[in-house]
């Protein structure tokens, strides 16, 4: 019996599927308490039958209010990322392209320091990190659109003038920035944490990403047509002005939730795109499935780490910006001969 491209494939998704299964169940022994792994299986049922306790109350708190979310946001926001940023990557036609390329991580930056100094709750600061994220990624469309005709090079170019300029507005906050307060506040969330993620937060970014996922779906084949040349997809009916922006809308969208709910975190929408691509190729609507489930089982995987040490909770941006850097450079020749 011979395997083509598309049997390969599946068994490689269901490979990554178990893995994300695994990593997810396993990731509940991990932390401060111990808790065995039968405990935790209890608790889990017992929110869906019913149950005689025999262990702790308190550990359904830790399990189902501090674990589950956390757990549940990592594979979350690592997919969120990494999907948007190997659209990014194929829309721009560049393997340097991140997600935060149109200046989405700035303007959030900004919105949650804006509301952290004016002493906001925490719903707060994420709608505020939210509305100025698609504020950042809407100035440089428009400023593309007006001043350039919307071509990739300009799109590029007016997301770093749009990221610079909220940089700068950012610095401007924290110099004005409470030192005792509000400064050390802002300065951790920009690192990026997922330990204030709650059931919440899961339910915010369940939506936000399947509407997403499913833009991205209902375009895969034109995206992937569009990846060839602009000039080549007009041939074949590719509309690229609309096909454009459901890239940058859903990727806005993806990234910004993301990034409203832990943060800044690096690196994981640049490299994991990369690690798809050598397993499946450049089929786009292969690379975005895959990217999702191994970006959801790195970031949850660095997480798990960040958790495990005791004493100290490492930021999460820090330490996938360690853990990135290095494998970006051992792929970067396999990359380089992947997009030449």
């Amino acid at each position: 019996m011979r395997f083509n491209s598309n049997d390969h494939f599946a068994v490689k998704i269901v490979a990554l599927v178990c893995l994300t299964i695994v990593l997810f169940l396993t990731s509940f022994l991990v932390g401060r308490f111990a808790i065995s792994p039968l405990t935790v299986l209890k608790i889990i049922i017992s929110k869906f039958v019913a149950l005689p306790q025999d262990w702790d109350t308190t550990l359904n708190l830790v399990v189902l209010q501090v674990r589950l979310p956390r757990i549940a946001l990592g594979i979350l926001v690592g997919g969120a990322l990494s999907v948007s940023g190997a659209s990014y990557q194929t829309l721009f036609k560049n393997p340097l392209v991140s997600p935060d390329i149109l200046g989405v991580s700035a303007g959030a930056a900004f919105g949650a320091a804006l509301a952290m100094i004016n002493n906001a709750s925490w719903w707060q600061i994420q709608l505020l990190a939210f509305l100025f994220g698609i504020a950042a990624v809407a100035a440089a469309y428009l400023i593309a659109y007006v001043f350039g005709g919307n071509t990739m090079t300009v799109l590029i170019l007016a997301g770093i003038v749009v990221s610079s300029l909220f940089q700068a507005l950012l610095s401007i906050l924290k110099t004005l920035a409470d030192t005792n307060n509000a400064l050390p506040t802002i300065t951790y969330w920009l690192m990026g944490s997922l330990g204030k993620g709650k059931n919440e937060d899961v339910l915010i970014m369940l939506p936000t990403l399947a509407l997403s996922l499913g833009l991205i779906y209902i375009f895969r084949s034109q995206i992937n047509v569009l990846a060839v040349g602009e000039d080549e997809a007009r041939t074949m009916g590719v509309n690229v002005p609309l096909v454009k922006l459901i890239v940058v809308v859903s990727s806005t969208l993806m990234t910004v939730a993301a990034v409203s709910i832990c943060g800044i975190v690096g690196w994981v929408g640049m490299v994991v795109p990369h690690i798809a691509r050598m397993l499946t190729g450049a089929s786009f609507s292969k690379l975005a499935v895959t990217s999702f489930f191994i970006g959801g089982t790195f970031l949850l995987l660095i997480d798990n780490v960040i958790r495990g040490i005791e004493g100290v909770e490492l930021p999460l941006g820090v330490l996938t910006a360690l853990v990135g850097t290095p494998v970006f450079v051992l792929l970067l020749s396999r990359v380089k001969k992947g997009w030449s």
